[in-house]
């Protein structure tokens, strides 16, 4: 039994990390990488550079005009993103 637990948390360590809801108008990129799939340190911050050269994102679908970031990475992280807190 004991080695059946250690097997079970080995496993549950090996899945990747569920997506949270991150504000992505006030987060900085250390968390919306952690926040989102698919979105790496390099992404979060080009979601940040835009934000800050253009201000708040007014609707979730504004992401899409960051580089690297798509309608299917949109898709992935819609329930998680929010607009504020």
């Amino acid at each position: 039994m004991k080695h059946l637990s250690i097997l079970v948390v080995g496993l549950l360590m090996c899945l990747p990390a569920a997506a949270k809801p991150v504000n992505i108008n006030a987060a900085t990129a250390e968390v919306l990488a952690e926040s989102l799939n698919g979105v790496g340190l390099k992404k979060a911050e080009a979601i940040v550079v835009y934000r800050k050269l253009h201000g708040n994102f007014k609707q979730a679908s504004d992401l899409t005009k960051v580089k690297g970031i798509g309608l299917a990475l949109l898709e992935k992280n819609k329930q998680d993103i929010q607009l504020k807190d």
